[in-house]
């Protein structure tokens, strides 16, 4: 290990340190809290759990709310924005952020807020947004917020070169992840792999499947696009790890003449457009696939003189219903030592 991931490493080790020694510094919400975060700076599929959390929380007749920082907003306004109550979205990519307003325009039934100080954002849910319960986005680092579920969402590559930022991916070190109630993990698990979670002792570890659903034209009435042997794509990602949605996209059938990657939340310009166009025309493209995520970030540059379709993504977790239960079963756990803690009759 580096120097500087040494000295990033005892950083964030003291850092922890001092909020277990610091309880009450951590802020605590009315309602539960449910973190799901990562260790990684991106692409460990913590977005999908959210949403797929956020449907299964609906569904058992909660109400819950979205927390998130916003992150890379172009009007990263200081107060708290309302990105989706219960009437339907609020806000602009602007002011949202694009993961935000991904998330808002997909979940019927959920809050979405977006604030720098996450406990700000999650008082205003409950006060103004009659929220039930939290869902903390990118929670695992944000030490200032109590909550009351701590999920770590993890891909399998992670326990291969658990290296420490800058010169790794790692914004902790990974027995950090023994502080997770329960531990989420995508991609294929080798002995060694498994072998470390063992020794991590996490209590619960759920295996994930990311999976790609047909594309949707962004056309009026987002149907679903079936492609043939001889339709020429082009792909697009700005994403933390492109070359998995790359890889992925090789099974819905089509020829991928060129994957066209860019950086993570990168804000598409003008120049962009021209570029994808002038490829689109040079190759012959018949039709341009990009993440739901990207085409937030695409959509404002609209009428496109080129088809365009989204690949939702979502996940599947093996051993599903013994989840539910498992978060049910918490979630009642918390409310009544909260009746009890607060001397609730």
């Amino acid at each position: 290990m580096s120097v500087l991931s040494s000295l990033f490493g005892e950083i964030v080790k003291r850092r922890r340190r001092w909020y277990d020694l610091h309880a009450t510094a951590r802020r605590r919400l009315a309602c539960p809290v449910i973190s799901v975060g990562s260790l990684s700076v991106g692409g460990s599929g913590k977005t999908p759990v959210v949403a797929h959390l956020a449907k299964l929380l609906v569904g058992g007749g909660e109400r819950p709310a979205i927390l998130s920082r916003g992150y890379g907003r172009k009007d990263a306004v200081e107060g708290v924005v309302v990105v989706r109550d219960e009437e339907g979205v609020q806000a602009s990519l602007a002011r949202a952020g694009d993961e935000p307003l991904m998330l808002a325009r997909a979940l019927d039934g959920v809050r979405v807020v977006v604030a720098p100080d996450r406990y700000l954002a999650g008082k205003l849910a409950e006060m103004r947004l009659g929220c039930s319960v939290h869902l903390l986005d990118d929670g695992f680092q944000h030490l200032q917020l109590d909550r009351d579920i701590d999920l770590l969402v993890m891909h399998s590559d992670e326990f291969e070169d658990p290296q420490l930022l800058p010169f790794g991916k790692l914004r902790e070190p990974l027995e950090t992840a023994a502080r997770a109630d329960a531990l989420l993990v995508s991609g294929d698990m080798s002995g060694t792999q498994k072998a470390i979670i063992e020794r991590l002792q996490i209590s619960r570890t759920y295996q994930i499947q990311r999976v790609l659903d047909i594309p949707r034209s962004t056309a009026p009435g987002e149907r679903p696009v079936q492609l043939s042997a001889s339709s020429r794509i082009l792909a697009i990602a700005g994403i933390a790890q492109p070359d998995r949605f790359f890889s992925a996209i090789q099974t819905f059938g089509g020829t991928v003449v060129r994957n066209l990657a860019f950086s993570d939340h990168h804000e598409f310009t003008q120049h962009d457009i021209v570029k994808i166009t002038e490829l689109v025309k040079a190759s012959r493209i018949d039709l341009v696939l990009t993440t739901e995520k990207d085409y937030v970030r695409l959509e404002r540059y609209q009428p496109f003189a080129f088809n365009v379709a989204t690949v939702p993504l979502r996940i599947e977790i093996e051993e599903e219903g013994d989840f539910r239960s498992w978060i049910t079963s918490q979630l009642a756990a918390t409310r009544e030592k909260r009746k009890q803690c607060d001397g609730a009759p």
